[in-house]
């Protein structure tokens, strides 16, 4: 049986992948065990993709082949801006990350990194390059929450945003994902190979940044 586009995707990217995944900071989340300024400090730096993310959603409508496909991107657009902005205002709170700590504080680099590719992406107006980006957002997202196996934190801090990586809606959004590159990343290749093989990288450069590695 050939394998599926997204699986050798993920199997070229090792062990980059498999490293972010199992991250400290993954560990740590799943424990409840986050130092709180280490995750205000993620939590800042994970709030700024959201412009960029909801600029990327944007593009996936735009590019889409099928009108399923939009209304799927629709309705999760939908849930960032609902669901998860709300869950980062309310985390801030909680942590008494101010607003003007969350403006001073800069960019890391891999933040900056991973604002631009979503920029580029969609502005390549390329589905494929925008679902490779896409798929490493969420999937791989996916596949650290769901090393939780059903388990939460006590501190609403660190089980919601699990949850809001491992659930039925966002499950089966990621399946979406990774079924419409299977279906089209192999007409270009390359676009898909290029796209997800940065991204990985960001996604591993990020988590280690937030230990001012």
């Amino acid at each position: 049986m050939t394998a599926r586009f997204t699986e050798t995707l993920r199997a070229e990217s090792q062990p980059t992948w498999d490293q972010a995944v199992g991250h400290r900071f993954v560990d740590e989340l799943i424990a409840g065990r986050v130092d709180d300024d280490v995750m205000a400090t993620y939590l800042i730096q994970d709030h700024r993709f959201l412009e960029a993310f909801v600029t990327l959603l944007g593009s996936a409508i735009a590019t889409a082949d099928t009108f399923e496909a939009r209304l799927r991107f629709g309705r999760f657009v939908g849930m960032v801006a609902s669901d998860e902005n709300t869950y980062f205002l309310r985390a801030f709170d909680a942590l008494g990350v101010s607003e003007q700590r969350r403006a001073a504080e800069p960019d890391t680099e891999p933040t900056a990194g991973f604002i631009s590719i979503m920029r580029e992406a969609a502005q390549t107006r390329d589905y494929v390059a925008v679902l490779a980006v896409l798929n490493v957002a969420e999937w791989l997202y996916y596949e650290w929450a769901h090393r939780a196996q059903g388990h939460r934190p006590e501190n609403f801090v660190h089980a919601e945003w699990i949850h809001l990586h491992d659930n039925p809606d966002f499950n089966a959004f990621v399946e979406f994902l990774r079924s419409e590159l299977d279906r089209l990343g192999p007409t270009s290749p390359q676009t898909a190979r290029d796209f997800f093989s940065r991204a990985v990288d960001l996604e591993l450069a990020f988590f280690d940044a937030v230990y001012g590695s």
